[in-house]
């Protein structure tokens, strides 16, 4: 039944829904950008720099959290052969690469004042850069290899690979020494953020989710049109 149900409904979306995700998107990341830019104080020992924050953590997260449903559907493709289970994660997988890019660069923009350096080997700098590397390769395998079974078959392969660095990512800060500060927000503990700073980093992290909806829901419909048109010519051959 899922299976039936779920391209099908997502591809009855019309233009009108997506216009008013994209409303809410642009209001949530225009208060949170007022909100961070001149409403939340600068930091005791960071000052103004602390404000890369509300960029840099949303897209952290987005960009784990991506890759972590990339291998959940990776997973039911690869056992259980579900068909759309593959162009969820194909649509996912341009956004997650680029909330990981954001979340290097800005986290190297960050580095700089308050390290010193741009960039060092850190365990979380350096496992986040290999995260960025397994969205390249899964995107290029797509790319690359023009059978779809066997195209699917090594994404799904790379997208169950690439979760294992994902609790790299996670603890890598409790496992090492590293330059990176420890996680301020966890699901098992209380934020140790002040409010006045966690309210607009949950605003912009709202934001960037609405964002990130609009576009997985856009990609989706033009995968599920793509896989339609592509079974619809190999039946006529």
């Amino acid at each position: 039944m899922l299976k039936k149900i779920f391209p099908n409904k997502i591809l009855s979306l019309t233009k009108e829904t997506i216009n008013i995700l994209v409303y809410i998107f642009v209001i949530i990341i225009f208060v949170g950008l007022i909100y961070s830019l001149f409403l939340s104080p600068p930091d005791y020992v960071q000052g103004d720099s602390v404000r890369i924050m509300y960029v840099h953590v949303p897209s952290s997260f987005i960009a784990l959290g991506s890759f972590a449903l990339i291998g959940i559907a990776s997973f039911f493709s690869l056992i259980f052969k579900i068909k759309f289970m593959p162009l969820i994660a194909k649509s996912l997988a341009p956004i997650g690469l680029i909330f990981c890019l954001i979340s290097i660069v800005t986290g190297s923009l960050w580095g700089k004042p308050t390290w010193g350096t741009w960039w060092a080997w850190d365990a979380r700098l350096t496992s986040m850069l290999v995260l960025f590397f397994f969205y390249v390769a899964y995107i290029l395998t797509w790319k690359v290899i023009k059978v779809y079974e066997k195209a699917n078959k090594v994404s799904s392969i790379l997208g169950i690979i690439g979760t294992l660095n994902l609790p790299v990512i996670r603890y890598s800060v409790d496992w090492w020494n590293t330059l990176h500060q420890p996680s301020s927000i966890t699901l098992t503990s209380a934020p140790t953020i002040h409010y006045t700073m966690l309210i607009p980093l949950v605003i912009m992290l709202i934001g960037m989710l609405f964002y990130s909806l609009v576009i997985f829901l856009m990609r989706y419909k033009i995968e599920v049109i793509k896989f339609k048109l592509s079974k619809k010519k190999f039946q006529n051959k």
